[in-house]
C-alpha cells in the first residue's frame, strides 16, 4: 500500500506541472508513470513482513489498579535495513500507554519495546492479533500482515487496603491475639496439659493412666482451638452492582475479602469463601496455607454482578451443609431495606443457629453529604436532601434488625470497610466468641 510520502509526492508533482507555464497533460502522465515505476521498485525492495518475528512478553496476572509492563520483542530476519511498525490489538480496559511501536532495524538485529499497562477492569483478556508493517527503502510503499500471537492477561481484584492490613498484622498485640490459645477449664478440644483434680472438674476429664501412675486424681485440661474456620459469603447480585465513590460495591467487598483472608491465614485460621447471586458461583475450600490469598483472588476475578435478586436462602443452606464446623461467617452485601427485610433477615437464622455471623456493607458518603446539606438554592436540592435522610433512616433500621437477629454489623465508609472488618474479626477472636 502507498505511504503518506508517496501521496504527497504525487500531489506535489501534479501541482508543480499545472503551475508551470507551457506544461501539458502528456508531461503529467509521464511524471506519474515515473512515480509508478519507482513505487513498484520500492515495493519489490521492501522486506516482507513474514521476515519480521514478533514475540509478546506480558505478565500472566495483574492486579486491578496496579501497573504492569508489556514488551514486544522484534526480530529482523530480512536482508535490508527497514522501518518496522508493530501494532498490537490490546483491550482498551488494559489501559495501555501505547499499542503501536515503530523502530528502524538492521538485518539480523533485535529490538525490545515496552508499554505500561494500567488495567481498569477485572477479568480475562485474551491477546491475539499483531499487525506488522514494513516500509520500503524509498519510504513510498509499505507492506503489512496480521498474524496470531496467542497470549492473555488475567486482571485480579484490586487490593487497596493491603498496606493498612499488613501494618495491623505486624502489630505485636494482633499477633498475640491471633497466636495465643484461650484456656478454658473443661472447654475446647485441643489438649493443653495434665493437672491435679479439682472439685468442680468433670469426671470424664480424669486421665486414669496418669492417676494410677501418680497415685492421685489427674485430669486433662483442654484449650480452645487456634485453627478456627472463617467463611466469607460474597454477594454478587443486583445490590452489589451499584457504584460507591466511582467503584462498584462488589469491588469494595472483594478488597475486604482479600484483607480477611490475609489476616486470618497469617494468624493460623482456615479461611474459605462462597460467591453467590441467584445461585452459588464459586466455592473456596477453607485452609490456612500461604497460597490461599492467591486462590481467593482467582475465585473472584471473573465475577461480574448478576442483575437479579440474590438467593440468600440457597447460599446460606449450601454454606451450612458444606461447612458443618462452627465458624465465623462474614456476609458481604448491601443494607438496602427491601432486600434485608424480604430476603436477608428470613434466611439469617440458617447461619445464626450454629455460627457467629457478621454482615458487612459499604456506605455511600454522597448520600450522607446530601442528607447533611444546609442551604438550598434550588427546590430539587431540598427534595434530594429529604430522600437522602429517608435512605439513611432505612439503612439504620436494617442495621438494628440485623443486630436484633444476632448478627454483628459492620457498615463502613469506602476505603474503611476492609480495615474495620479485620478489626471486628480480631475483636471476636480475642473475646473467644469463635
Amino acid at each position: 500500500m502507498p505511504t503518506v510520502w508517496f501521496a504527497a509526492l504525487v500531489a506535489a508533482s501534479g501541482l508543480a506541472l499545472f503551475a508551470w507555464p507551457g506544461s501539458s497533460w502528456w508531461a503529467l502522465v509521464a511524471v506519474e508513470a515515473v512515480l509508478l515505476v519507482v513505487f513498484v521498485i520500492d515495493a519489490w525492495l521492501c522486506v516482507s513482513p513474514k521476515r519480521i518475528g514478533v514475540v509478546r512478553e506480558a505478565p500472566e496476572a495483574m492486579t486491578l489498579g496496579e501497573q504492569g509492563v508489556l514488551t514486544w520483542v522484534i526480530d529482523h530476519r530480512g536482508t535490508r535495513t527497514s522501518k518496522v511498525t508493530v501494532t498490537d490489538a490490546l483491550w482498551p480496559s488494559l489501559g495501555a500507554e501505547r499499542r503501536s511501536v515503530s523502530v528502524r532495524m538492521r538485518p539480523g538485529s533485535r529490538a525490545r519495546s515496552r508499554t505500561r499497562l494500567l488495567p481498569t477492569r477485572r477479568g480475562r483478556f485474551p491477546l491475539q492479533d499483531v499487525t506488522v508493517r514494513v516500509e520500503g527503502p524509498l519510504r513510498l510503499v509499505s507492506r503489512q500482515s496480521t498474524r496470531s500471537v496467542p497470549g492473555g492477561i488475567r486482571v485480579m481484584p484490586g487490593y487497596p487496603s493491603r498496606d493498612e492490613v499488613q501494618r495491623r498484622i505486624r502489630m505485636p498485640r494482633v499477633l498475640e491475639v491471633g497466636l495465643r490459645s484461650i484456656r478454658v477449664a473443661g472447654g475446647g478440644r485441643e489438649f493443653d496439659q495434665l493437672r491435679d483434680y479439682r472439685p468442680d472438674d468433670e469426671f470424664r476429664r480424669i486421665d486414669w493412666p496418669a492417676t494410677v501412675r501418680l497415685g492421685r486424681p489427674i485430669v486433662k485440661q483442654y484449650r480452645a482451638e487456634r485453627n478456627q474456620n472463617v467463611v466469607l459469603l460474597l454477594d454478587n447480585g443486583r445490590v452489589m452492582a451499584g457504584t460507591v465513590g466511582g467503584v462498584p460495591r462488589v469491588e469494595h467487598a472483594m478488597d475486604a475479602v482479600l484483607s480477611v483472608v490475609q489476616t486470618a491465614t497469617r494468624l493460623g485460621d482456615r479461611v474459605g469463601m462462597v460467591a453467590f447471586d441467584r445461585q452459588v458461583r464459586s466455592v473456596l475450600v477453607p485452609t490456612n496455607g500461604k497460597g490461599q490469598l492467591g486462590r481467593a483472588a482467582e475465585a473472584m476475578y471473573l465475577l461480574q454482578p448478576d442483575l437479579s435478586e440474590s438467593a440468600y436462602q440457597v447460599a446460606f443452606s449450601h454454606t451450612v451443609a458444606r461447612f458443618r464446623r462452627r465458624s465465623l461467617i462474614i456476609v458481604l452485601t448491601d443494607l438496602v431495606e427491601a432486600a434485608v427485610e424480604q430476603a436477608l433477615l428470613p434466611a439469617l437464622p440458617i447461619l445464626t443457629r450454629r455460627h457467629v455471623v457478621v454482615v458487612a456493607a459499604v456506605q455511600d458518603p454522597a448520600v450522607r453529604d446530601w442528607a447533611e446539606g444546609q442551604a438550598h438554592q434550588w427546590p430539587s436540592e431540598a427534595y434530594r436532601e429529604a430522600a437522602a435522610v429517608n435512605v439513611l433512616a432505612q439503612r439504620g433500621r436494617s442495621v438494628a434488625r440485623l443486630r436484633a437477629a444476632g448478627a454483628v454489623v459492620v457498615d463502613a465508609a469506602p476505603g474503611r470497610l476492609a480495615v474495620e472488618l479485620v478489626d471486628t474479626y480480631l475483636e471476636l477472636k480475642a473475646s473467644g466468641r469463635l
